[in-house]
Order: structure tokens, then C-alpha cells, then sequence
């Protein structure tokens, strides 16, 4: 069991401060990407939007790559890096803090992969809404899209909170030891769902596609809803699914102070809530 006075909670919200950070921005990053590999321009860059300067008409593209120039690129792309992520996790030996990061970076990566085909398919807002606004409602395949990415989104939102559930047991020496079931995943996940929520409140907040009226404040405070999983993982590791016979018990949680780790964290959220939450201006638009 973890020792009560350790700093391994601190390593695990930091930790998942980065999580956030190399996920959320990096998907709005993705988007940045896109629109430069399309031939297209960034006009500016924030935490929860992009806005490109429209020198592509995307309604003359082809399905696939209006798809991805109109918003679908992001989702898409976090969705593989987690898969890749869940490959490493299940089949390589780690160190402790890695493993620790990268199990918070692959929900999070689920998360506003899995997640946004969710919330889109569902709502037919964020990304996936930009999508459908550039096919005709009654060709059809509006409908069909929204389908397949509700039952995905469903489906992956399910496997993500038992696949996290599974891998609190990577952390967990005695499995039968219900407190440090609930200590171990407290730490894990719950840190990345408080973390994803708070941050992102701020951030909307702070929106500059919020307060221009591109945004509404209240789709933006649905996307935090993605990050539930986090919280049901916690139950599910604590109380609510069964815990394994067989231990899977790999490391601890790193237990000493990590200051290189913390400072890193903090500044870069600083970063994410100051600089990229107000907006930065690429090309004068």
C-alpha cells in the first residue's frame, strides 16, 4: 500500500496536469496542422478553438478530406494515439512514472478522441457539428455519420472506463485491499477528471470564440462532460467491478518528490490558461 505521507499524490496531479496539456491544446494544435496542410491559414489559436482565414472552400473538397480540413482530423487523430498508447500500456515494461503518465496521456487521448465522436454524433456540436454543416441534410449521409459515431462513441466511452479500471491494477500490490483500491485510483484518475474539468471551465471562460458568439459557453462546458470516465474508472476500481483474482501489480506510484515534474506541469497549465486560453493572433485577422 502507498505510504500515507509520500508525494505520490502530487506526482499523480501533475502528472495528469501534463496529460492535459499534451492532449487538449495538442488536439487544437491538430487542427492548426490541418488547415496549413490543406493550404489554408490560422487567423488565430486558442485552448478551445482555431479559427482558420478560409482560403480553401471546403464544400468543393472530396468527403474524406472535407471531413478532416472541417473538423474531423483532431478526433480521428487522438483516437490512433490512444490506441498506440493502449498497445504500449498492456505490452511493455515501463518505468513507474511513465507508466503512470501515459496511462493518464491514453485516457485523456480516448477522451477527446472517442469522446468528441460522442458529444458530435449525440449533439451534433463541436467539430463533428462544423463537419455535418458542409454536407446536405437530406443526402442522407449526415444521419449515417451521426449513427456510426453515437454507437463508436458509446462503445468507446464504455471499453475506456473499464480499460482504466483494468490498468489501476498495473498500481495495485493486494487487490483485495479495498482502501488502497480506492487511494491507488483516486490518484490514477479522479486527478485527470478534476484536472480536465477545472482547466477546461477556465479556459471557456477565457475563450475568445466565446466571447465573439462563435461558441456557446454552454457547448463548451459539454465537452468537460468527456472526462467522466476518469471519474467512473475511480468507482469502478473502488467499489464497483470486481477486482481481479490474479494481481497485475507492476510499480508503484512514484512515492518521492518529482520537483522537475511539478514545475513543468504548472508552468505549462499556466501557459495553456494565460496564453493559449485568451487566444494568440497568427495573421492579423
Amino acid at each position: 500500500m502507498t505510504k500515507k505521507n509520500s508525494f505520490s499524490w502530487i506526482n499523480c496531479a501533475a502528472t495528469a496536469l501534463l496529460a492535459y496539456f499534451f492532449t487538449v491544446p495538442f488536439h487544437e494544435f491538430l487542427h492548426f496542422l490541418t488547415y496549413y496542410v490543406y493550404g489554408d491559414k490560422v487567423a488565430y489559436f486558442s485552448a478551445g478553438a482555431v479559427e482558420s482565414v478560409g482560403l480553401v472552400n471546403i464544400a468543393d473538397l472530396p468527403t474524406f478530406h472535407k471531413i478532416m480540413l472541417a473538423g474531423g482530423s483532431a478526433s480521428i487523430i487522438n483516437t490512433i494515439i490512444a490506441v498506440v498508447l493502449i498497445i504500449v500500456l498492456l505490452k511493455m515494461k515501463l518505468k513507474p512514472t511513465v507508466r503512470l503518465f501515459l496511462t493518464q496521456l491514453m485516457g485523456a487521448q480516448f477522451v477527446q478522441g472517442i469522446g468528441y465522436f460522442l458529444i458530435g454524433g449525440l449533439f451534433c456540436a463541436g467539430d463533428w457539428g462544423n463537419v455535418f454543416s458542409y454536407f446536405p441534410d437530406d443526402s442522407g449521409l449526415v444521419a449515417v455519420m451521426r449513427i456510426v459515431l453515437s454507437v463508436l462513441g458509446c462503445s468507446g466511452i464504455l471499453v475506456l472506463m473499464f480499460l482504466l479500471n483494468h490498468l489501476s491494477y498495473h498500481f495495485i500490490e493486494n487487490n483485495s485491499d479495498k482502501a488502497d483500491r480506492r487511494n491507488v485510483a483516486f490518484k490514477l484518475h479522479l486527478t485527470v477528471f478534476v484536472s480536465g474539468v477545472i482547466i477546461g471551465t477556465i479556459c471557456s471562460l477565457m475563450s475568445p470564440a466565446v466571447k465573439s458568439g462563435y461558441l456557446s459557453l454552454g457547448v463548451c462546458m459539454l465537452f468537460n462532460l468527456m472526462w467522466i470516465p476518469f471519474f467512473w474508472a475511480w468507482l469502478y476500481t473502488w467499489f464497483m467491478v470486481k477486482p481481479p483474482k490474479k494481481s497485475r501489480f507492476k510499480s508503484k506510484l512514484p512515492e518521492k518528490p518529482n520537483y522537475v515534474l511539478w514545475v513543468s506541469a504548472i508552468a505549462l497549465i499556466l501557459i495553456d490558461i494565460f496564453v493559449f486560453g485568451p487566444g494568440i493572433t497568427v495573421n492579423g485577422i
